[in-house]
This record gives structure tokens, sequence and C-alpha cells, in this order.
């Protein structure tokens, strides 16, 4: 098996990119609101949505596939800043340019909105305020607990409770592919990726975690969560 849990590419879905469509796709982000059009757009695996300093002229919605956001230091290392998975919201800046390169972890599929449409309906419909308040204090949180983990736990802690925090975003059934190879969590996690491969053999070892497929992990939660907990 490779060392790095990598997800196979998946097929570029097949859409039109001029061909608008309505966001009825279930309960989430700026669902029941038909003036807000989103554009279907595809990216195939490691494919750039946009990159750091351009103009964020755009929002993204995730509708299939994994997105992860990161930053390049001075030195050259590459820092992961997020995951954005289906259902997630991203591209929305505080100020008029991207301060993250954002790509494609796999082949993905997207609903890309107009930035200022956004803003402009927030002012005037009360639901697309708070949905995109609801998305603001999540990312705090979210960017918190991220802060936590990095700062006070052991490698075997923040994996466990990574690897915890994609099954609940994925559905919370304790099975699910993993979109990111073993390198991505190691930027992400601030950990090396010789460090991120015992730790997963640690946590197989422990009957915590089991790889059931090139990109499949079954997780025993029960384990999981006393091994962050302790």
């Amino acid at each position: 098996m490779s060392r790095e849990m990598v997800l196979a590419p998946a097929l570029r879905p097949i859409v039109s990119p001029r061909a608008p469509v309505v966001d009825r796709d279930g309960a989430g982000l700026f669902a029941g609101c038909p003036e807000l059009i989103g554009t279907p757009a595809a990216y195939g695996r490691e494919e750039e949505i946009f990159g750091e300093g351009e103009e964020a002229e755009s929002v993204y919605r995730v509708l299939q596939g994994a997105v992860r956001t990161h930053k390049v230091l001075s030195d050259g290392r590459r820092q992961i800043t997020g995951f954005h998975l289906p259902g997630d919201l991203f591209g929305f800046e505080p100020g008029e340019t991207h301060r993250h390169t954002a790509e494609a972890l796999t082949g993905t599929r997207a609903l890309v909105f107009k930035r200022r449409q956004v803003e402009r309906l927030a002012t005037h419909r009360a639901e697309v305020a708070c949905q995109l308040w609801s998305f603001a204090t999540r990312s705090l949180r979210h960017a918190q607990d991220h802060m936590l983990l990095l700062g006070r736990r052991s490698a075997l802690e923040r994996v466990a409770a990574f690897m915890l925090d994609v099954d609940e975003r994925l559905g919370g059934t304790g099975l699910f592919d993993l979109p990111m190879t073993r390198r991505d969590i190691a930027d992400y996690l601030g950990l090396t990726i010789e460090t991120v491969s015992r730790t997963i053999s640690q946590l197989e070892g422990e009957g915590a975690l089991l790889r059931t497929g090139g990109r499949q992990v079954s997780l025993r939660r029960g384990r999981m969560h006393r091994l962050v907990e302790d």
C-alpha cells in the first residue's frame, strides 16, 4: 500500500459552465433563495480554483469532492489552512483579494456565486445574512479549535481529532473515503509525513482506525474519542 492515502482521480463531471442553476440541492447555504444563482463548475484533481492575491470576485460552495486552501511560507513550506467538503462555502474574503490558494483535492463540483450579488442580497434578505453569519461563526469556531489542537495536543491526539472531524463533516457514520493525502494531513496539523504515517499505524494497532481500502477509512468512534479526551 502506498505511504500516502491518495484518493484516485475521479472522472471530471460534464457540466456546462454557461448554464446557471438555482441552488436547490437541499438545505444549506443559500437554499430557498431563488434570486441567488450559482454557476456550476468542475475541477480536476490538483487543479487550482483561485490563487493567493487574486481578486476575490466569487464565492464557492462545494457540491461534490473536496478542496484545500493553503499558503506557502517564506521558507517554502506549505501550510494548509482548511479543507472544504460538500456543503461548505469557501472563498468569501474580508478583503478584496484572496489570502490563500484553493485547489481541488479530487474531481470536484462546485457552485460559483458572484460575491457582489451575495453581498447585495445579504443587505436585503435576512435569510442570506443569517446564513453568512452562521458560516462566519462556524469558521471562527473551527479556527479556534484548530489553534488549540496545534498548540496543546500530541501527534496522536491531533490525528485522531482530525479523523473524527472529517467523519462528522461527511455524515458521522464512521466509514468514509479520505480525500486528502498524508502530506495534506501533515501540512494541516503541523506534523511531518513520517509522524502522520506512524500515528495512523498506531491508531490501527489500537483498534481505533481501520483502512478498508486504498482510501476508505473505518473509525471506532468510541475509541477515537477516548484518545482525544484522555
